[in-house]
């Protein structure tokens, strides 16, 4: 198990000197979220090929793991979060966020990142559920494709709002998915978040699945990623968990909103987890 913290956390910095930052504050693995300044994967090609060089290199010198991340919220459309999304009505649209994840897919190999880590999306208004998760199912095939391609497992996030926010409907999409890079991502905050169950009962089922986790504090029924002592999450009894179950990959830290001050939170995070790594 390893320390990480997410880049979207740091989004004032320039890339490679956050990521030698959270080498320096101890951190063990990076979670990149591409986004404009950071490995944008729409820049010019000669460009973004001697930027994944940079960043390769640091990793590598730092020992440091890596995943990569699609949570950008503006990269695909300045004018609207997180848009557009696989579950999109226009096809032209749901291909902008497939042709995103390719090209994600294809900045993972040259890192030799973990895994690639992506979501739903919200659904229509007008597209009811099963309906909404056919589209899904549909729209994910030509990025399991180019996952096969390239050699890269996909960590499926669920996401409160989403059609796929908890492990109960991941659950439902995985039987339909069925494949072999078709993983996960939790976000140990969402769990907690939408009362999904005890540590205990929740998460080992998924052992052997989980490719990436993110980590922040939060309240019941409030999606709000917190500094961590701020909300009401039980710290020791998950850490018992993670390691009853052997968990041997990135816990990434996600204050995303925490950027304005990003090196104290960065600092306060890891005083406040390392303990619980060690203990």
């Amino acid at each position: 198990m390893r320390l990480g913290y997410n880049t979207n956390g740091l989004a004032h910095h320039r890339l490679l000197d956050a990521i030698e930052l959270l080498a320096d504050l101890g951190y063990e693995s990076v979670a990149i979220t591409l986004d404009a300044g950071a490995l944008d994967p729409f820049q010019e090609p000669h460009a973004l090929r001697s930027e994944i060089r940079r960043v390769r290199s640091a990793l590598d010198r730092l020992g440091l793991a890596r995943v990569v991340e699609t949570g950008a919220r503006y990269l695909l459309n300045p004018r609207g979060k997180h848009d557009p999304t696989l579950l999109d009505p226009d096809p032209a649209r749901r291909e902008i966020r497939q042709d995103f994840l390719r090209r994600s897919l294809l900045i993972a190999r040259a890192l030799e990142a973990e895994c690639v880590s992506l979501w739903s999306g919200r659904p229509p208004a007008d597209v009811d559920a099963e309906a909404a998760l056919d589209r899904l199912v549909q729209a994910l095939q030509p990025v399991l494709e180019n996952a096969e391609r390239t050699e890269t497992p996909l960590a499926f996030e669920p996401e409160p709002g989403m059609l796929i926010d908890t492990l109960t409907r991941f659950r439902t999409l995985d039987e339909r998915i069925a494949h072999p890079l078709f993983q996960l991502t939790i976000d140990l905050g969402h769990v907690h978040c939408l009362q999904e169950g005890p540590w205990h009962e929740v998460l080992p089922p998924w052992r052997g699945r989980i490719l990436n986790m993110h980590l922040e504090d939060m309240v019941e029924n409030v999606h709000e990623h917190l500094m961590f002592g701020e909300g009401t999450m039980d710290f020791a009894s998950l850490f018992q968990t993670l390691k009853a179950m052997g968990y041997d990959h990135g816990v990434h830290v996600e204050l995303s909103r925490h950027s304005h001050a990003g090196v104290e939170a960065a600092e306060a995070a890891a005083r406040f987890l390392k303990p619980l790594f060690h203990a």
